[in-house]
């Protein structure tokens, strides 16, 4: 886990990717798109049906390795709006269990604007926290520090002789402002190139654009776009 100061709040990157905030004790996650291989099982492109399981697992695993009290997913919580219906009843039980025990939020996202079954936790499109806008879609123009997902960033590099992809979290920052775009947590999500133009100009007005990827304890930070001088 690396620390990081945004917006003139202590965060923590994780390597499991995940935001944890220690004042708030919140972990904060985007894109689980639970039950994402029931849904092309319809479509008739089978995948192995576990990957809820999975996906909770690593949210619990977080939940543990920081001590969070509380978690706010940010959007695309569930692959499509009707994966609710469909979650077995083991992984439902993680579930169940998970939003017990912690102040639980549900921001919703493009996928799953509507959540047909309740796992408890609560509903909300967006939410503020400490000066911090918290919501699915970075919206172009925000001005306010802003943290979301929908993107599924990664930053794909050339090592030597091997071309490498790993998710990543993009961050932009002006003359008053800090957004950032959380990596896909999901255990089936794909992703989409950092420096993508769908990206960059989510997040304009800014002065500067990176990807930051924690390797080791540390964080590492990959220039993406810079403003004109």
């Amino acid at each position: 886990m690396v620390p990081l100061s945004f917006a003139h709040h202590e965060l923590v990157l994780t390597e499991g990717h995940a935001l944890y905030w220690p004042a708030e004790r919140a972990l904060l996650v985007a894109d689980l798109h639970l039950e994402k291989a029931s849904f092309y099982a319809r479509h008739g492109q089978m995948l192995p049906p576990y990957d809820s399981r999975a996906t909770l697992e690593r949210v619990a695993d977080a939940v543990k390795a920081t001590g969070a009290r509380r978690v706010i997913t940010l959007g695309d919580n569930f692959h499509d709006e009707d994966g609710t219906t469909r979650l077995e009843p083991y992984a439902a039980g993680m579930l169940e269990a998970l939003t017990r025990s912690l102040d639980w939020v549900w921001i919703t996202g493009n996928h799953d604007e509507v959540l047909h079954r309740s796992f408890g936790g609560a509903v909300a499109e967006e939410m503020e926290i400490g000066g911090i806008v918290l919501r699915h879609e970075a919206r172009r123009g925000e001005t306010r520090p802003e943290l979301s997902g929908h993107y599924h960033p990664k930053l794909r590099l050339k090592v030597r002789t091997r071309h490498i992809s790993r998710p990543c979290a993009v961050r932009a920052r002006g003359a008053n402002s800090d957004r950032m775009i959380l990596p896909a947590f999901g255990t089936l999500t794909g992703g989409m190139d950092a420096g993508d133009p769908a990206i960059l100009g989510a997040l304009q007005p800014s002065r500067s654009i990176d990807a930051l990827l924690p390797v080791r304890g540390k964080l590492s930070t990959f220039p993406l776009w810079r403003e004109a001088a």
